[in-house]
């Protein structure tokens, strides 16, 4: 059986990105369906390449029970819009950005994670913010819808 390939992609891949891949693998645990997912996350600048998830992200997701300790940071490439299923990107400007390198291509595989939830909203920037509760909540709502999605079509 071929696995369901999942990417989140934000800006830096230190904040939102990270955070939706970890809250996501602990979805698809809990449902114990993770042997039928890939699930990753990029970034679409390369500023932070490298670089471990941003300590604020970290600890919101150390306090729901969620351990990213070796995630560091990768920039999203063409081919990882040829190989996953599904490429969730936190807003707008990541949408321009993604599209820039798959070079205007998308086939309906990328969307904005929270247009799982039926608006075309942005999951909140705790970079700028400082709110990563916030944050947190939009992508778990996303995630939670995401996943839901994906079991009525399996």
């Amino acid at each position: 059986m071929e696995k369901i390939k999942v990417m989140f992609v934000c800006h830096g891949n230190i904040c939102r990105s990270p955070m939706a891949e970890f809250i996501f693998k602990k979805l698809i645990s809990e449902e114990n369906l993770s042997d039928r997912f890939e699930v990753s996350s990029s970034a679409v600048s390369f500023e932070e390449i490298g670089n471990p998830v941003y300590p604020p992200a970290k600890e919101i997701l150390a306090k729901n029970g969620i351990c990213c300790r070796s995630k560091r940071a990768v920039h999203f490439e063409y081919e990882d819009y040829l190989s996953n299923d599904y490429i969730l990107v936190m807003d707008s400007s990541n949408m321009r950005n993604i599209l820039r390198i798959t070079k205007g291509e998308n086939d309906g595989r990328i969307k904005l994670l929270m247009s799982y939830t039926g608006t075309d909203s942005s999951v909140s920037d705790p970079w700028y913010s400082g709110d990563f509760t916030t944050a947190y909540n939009d992508i778990l709502s996303g995630c939670t819808a995401l996943l839901e999605h994906i079991k009525q079509n399996m």
